[in-house]
């Protein structure tokens, strides 16, 4: 568990630096087609389907590499 632990602080860590000192790389994330997105005078829906769809895929190809 505790290697877990190390592993998901890591790479928050780079995560967040990647999106301190280069926020063009992730600005395609949440406008993807199939994300939903409906705004009207009273408000704003967001819907990021696909782009959970993507991030589903990627955690499951990373967790299945790991446990191999």
């Amino acid at each position: 568990m505790a290697r877990w632990l190390v592993i998901a602080g890591i790479a928050l860590v780079l995560l967040g630096l990647a999106l301190h000192y280069a926020p063009w790389l992730l600005n395609w994330f949440g406008r993807l087609p199939g994300d939903i997105r409906h705004e009207t005078e009273h408000g704003r829906v967001f819907i990021p389907i696909t782009s959970m769809i993507v991030v589903s895929l990627v955690l499951s190809l990373l967790l299945n590499l790991f446990n191999r």
